[in-house]
């Protein structure tokens, strides 16, 4: 069976804006999770651009080490041009980062040189920034060969989609689609440089995007050796008893996406560095349960952000090994949690 990378979207969603947009708040994002293949490390790499202020944009990186360092920084840069080669605005880039969408849906790439910060795990959970902090010399360049159809919020379940575009819930998310890839590239910290392959998951948002009010979710994604994948996204129950917000997928390795809903989901309840059990199960709109277990290799905590609200959930951005009918990979994990659900 063929599989359709492009999920029926247009090669212009892929696209960024040329111009700043004309409405406050309305964001072009492109984020990458990234996994090395043996679990050596996982990078989380953004560039956001939010309107009005479109001369500089947001950079997110965070490189953990299983080791439990972190290369962290959040900045913001000046603005690359969008226009690509080809005179098409397949560019988001901003100081030291770049993303380039090489062919829509199923090429991309990103490169980033600069210098970061070299904290600790501990330190982004403890919320401290050491004033001492050594600066690294960072160098990067990946290639991303997506390797499944891209995920549209609110596409696969019913119930799912009338609570995306009922309003708040849909604002949370904002209009998105992810899409797993497989990633070869070089990565150099200081004096050492690797040569490595991974797994990763894309996310490509644009548009309008809300805090306020947000209280959690859980999301989890990861693409096996065999092309077989999973993903889902769930909020937690509302307090108004209200429905919230869930929806899944699994990926045979070919095809479309299969629906699937959310049996089991890891709440967050409590911050470490590393060795969270964070096991998942899925069942398919035809029936089939899907059992995944997993353990994170490298935790982080996200931090910094002018634009978050002081009563934001607290978020864990997270690197698991997955395994799942006997098959092992490396994935993603988010995870966030309002105060008064973690255990004392």
């Amino acid at each position: 069976m063929a599989t359709d990378l492009t999920g029926g979207l247009s090669p212009e969603r892929e696209y960024v804006y040329e111009r700043c947009p004309e409405v406050a708040g309305t964001r072009d994002a492109v984020n990458v999770w990234l996994e090395e293949d043996r679990g050596a490390f996982g990078m989380r790499i953004g560039v956001e651009a939010a309107a009005p202020k479109w001369d500089a944009h947001e950079i997110w990186l965070d490189i953990a080490f299983a080791d439990g360092r972190v290369i962290s920084l959040r900045d913001e840069g000046a603005t690359h041009s969008p226009l690509g080669p080809d005179g098409k605005p397949t560019i988001l880039g901003a100081g030291p980062l770049q993303f380039r969408c090489v062919e829509p849906f199923r090429r991309w790439s990103v490169s980033f040189r600069g210098s970061a910060p070299e904290i600790t795990a501990q330190n982004l959970i403890d919320e401290v920034m050491p004033a001492d902090a050594p600066m690294r010399a960072v160098e990067f360049d990946i290639e991303m060969t997506m390797a499944a159809p891209p995920w549209v919020p609110g596409s696969l379940l019913p119930e799912a989609g009338k609570i995306l575009s009922g309003g708040e819930q849909g604002e949370f998310m904002s209009p998105r689609y992810e899409q797993l890839f497989r990633a070869a590239g070089t990565l150099r910290v200081g004096e050492k440089t690797v040569s490595f392959g991974g797994n990763g998951l894309r996310i490509r948002r644009q548009g309008y995007r809300k805090f306020e009010g947000f209280w959690g979710h859980c999301w989890q994604s990861a693409l096996f050796p065999s092309g077989k994948a999973f993903g889902y996204n769930i909020y937690p129950p509302r307090p108004d008893g209200q429905p919230s917000y869930a929806e899944g997928f699994v990926f045979d390795g070919e095809g479309p996406l299969k629906p699937a809903r959310i049996v089991q989901a890891p709440w967050m309840t409590k911050l470490r560095t590393s060795g969270d059990d964070v096991p998942l199960v899925l069942e398919t709109t035809d029936g089939r349960r899907v059992e995944v277990a997993g353990t994170s290799f490298a935790n982080t905590r996200s931090r910094g952000s002018a634009v978050l609200p002081p009563d934001f959930p607290i978020v864990q951005q997270a690197h698991v090994r997955y395994r799942w009918d006997g098959e092992e990979t490396v994935g993603m994990m988010e995870r966030s949690s309002t105060p008064d659900k973690f255990e004392s």
